[in-house]
């Protein structure tokens, strides 16, 4: 891997979509031209084909085809932008003002809609996404780590770090369907942006700029980290990871396509495997048990203080990360298919998990319903099919209520919050907390890595 003699510039999409977008700047900012202009409050929209901007009382300001603003002074410069919408189709989905430093670029899109980029140094990216993923009061070990992943896993998706040299795995392929069973089997990797690096919500990482820096404690996690990436093997690690893992993190290709990446396979997330349970729990019976159970984990934490320190504010929201109960009517069920899949299968009689993964996650569903029955997949889509938003996670029972082949309800019981795979969020949290060093919860997590430093 080639050193760089600095680190690289970011692009960031904060808003995509918008009609309308208000923003406000702090200090003096200027055009490519030099064209100066000061703080305030402007709007901007999409008028001919172009941004048309105007100050909030609506005096015309320009009218171009894009427009991008640097800060004269980029140490005071920065700008806010309003409304922003966070956690996009999750259960935690609100709006919020967020404050960026570095570069704003407004550019219009060919469907009328704007285009909001922030173009930032990386380490500038780094700092803001670990506060945003988790909270700048976290313990310093854990903010270290998570800068190396954040880092590591945003230079994966780029080029000329992006890897694509995976191996199939010799397990875990997801169950073939009958062709008589329709079925619905996909997963959503990451999207290749053309127009920008990375996006700024949870699909990618949460980068919600700096007024989550609360903390001298973030730029500490990044300067001791300045430049540091995760590596296998010479190559960048796509370095995932989850909110909780619910006491065993899950292989790669149970949540996207079939391969085998070595450091992103199951662990036990403890440093000893739990009494009182069996594995793989990609067996029912293991599953079952390891799900209404409690096993001793790292992510296994009642610790309200360490929770309250290592959480943003929304996270503390919810408190059932590691097991969780959700229960619908039968209406409930098959309104949810019919809404989220466009699937009518008539009453639903069963549930049936058909495979799970290492951490007990279902990678294929069965629904069996009266007038038919369906296959989902792969985690992610069985947990968009059975909520409003999104199921915490895939890894979970059902158990039903009701006399006959028909349930009146059906109670899902569950472990963990995400996809599981690489590192535990809560987990680490509490590794941290315990007195583990960064290296040794990034080598608890991305097993047979390594550290490489691109830049000073």
């Amino acid at each position: 891997m080639q050193l760089l003699q600095t680190q690289p510039a970011i692009t960031v999409g904060l808003v995509t979509s918008a009609r309308e977008v208000r923003f406000k700047l702090e200090g003096e900012f200027e055009l490519p031209d030099l064209t100066s202009w000061s703080s305030g409050e402007y709007v901007a929209a999409v008028q001919n084909g172009g941004v048309s901007i105007r100050t909030a009382t609506g005096d015309p300001v320009c009218s171009d085809s894009q427009t991008t603003l640097k800060p004269r002074d980029p140490g005071r410069g920065r700008f806010t932008i309003r409304d922003v919408t966070i956690g996009i189709g999750f259960h935690w989905e609100r709006k919020e003002d967020q404050t960026f430093d570095g570069v704003l670029k407004l550019e219009a899109r060919p469907d009328g809609t704007l285009l909001v980029i922030n173009r930032v140094p990386l380490e500038s990216y780094v700092t803001s996404v670990i506060a945003s993923e988790m909270s700048a009061t976290s313990p310093l070990e854990l903010l270290k780590a998570h800068a190396v992943i954040s880092r590591s896993w945003l230079l994966a998706q780029l080029s000329p770090w992006k890897v694509d040299r995976r191996t199939p795995p010799a397990k875990n392929i997801p169950h073939e369907p009958a062709k008589a069973d329709p079925s619905i089997i996909r997963w959503y990797s990451r999207t290749d942006h053309a127009e920008f690096d990375v996006c700024a919500d949870d699909h990618c990482q949460r980068y919600q700029g700096v007024s989550k820096v609360i903390s001298p404690r973030v730029f500490d996690g990044v300067a001791e980290t300045r430049g540091l990436l995760l590596t296998h093997r010479d190559e960048v690690c796509d370095a995932r990871f989850s909110k909780c893992c619910g006491g065993l993190t899950e292989n790669y290709a149970a949540a996207w396509e079939n391969v085998d990446i070595p450091y992103l396979r199951g662990i036990i997330d403890a440093a000893e495997p739990p009494a009182g349970f069996e594995l793989p729990l990609t067996h029912p019976e293991n599953a079952r048990r390891w799900i209404l159970g409690q096993p001793e984990a790292y992510c296994n934490s009642a610790e309200a203080s360490v929770l309250k320190r290592a959480l943003p504010g929304f996270d503390q929201e919810t408190r059932d990360f590691f097991r969780w109960e959700v229960t619908y009517t039968q209406e409930e069920v098959r309104g949810l298919l019919q809404k989220r899949l466009g699937m009518d299968v008539g009453a639903v009689r069963r549930l049936e998990p058909l495979e799970r993964g290492v951490s007990g996650r279902i990678i294929t569903l069965q629904v069996i319903g009266e007038k038919s029955s369906a296959t989902i997949g792969k985690e992610l889509e069985i947990r968009r099919a059975l909520s409003l938003s999104h199921l915490y996670s895939s890894a979970f029972v059902v158990e039903t209520e009701g006399e006959g082949e028909v349930p009146v309800r059906f109670l899902l019981r569950g472990a963990g919050w995400g996809h599981g795979v690489g590192l535990c969020q809560i987990g680490a949290a509490v590794m941290a907390a315990g007195g583990k060093n960064y290296r040794q919860i990034l080598g608890h997590y991305y097993r047979g890595t390594a550290l490489f430093q691109l830049y000073e």
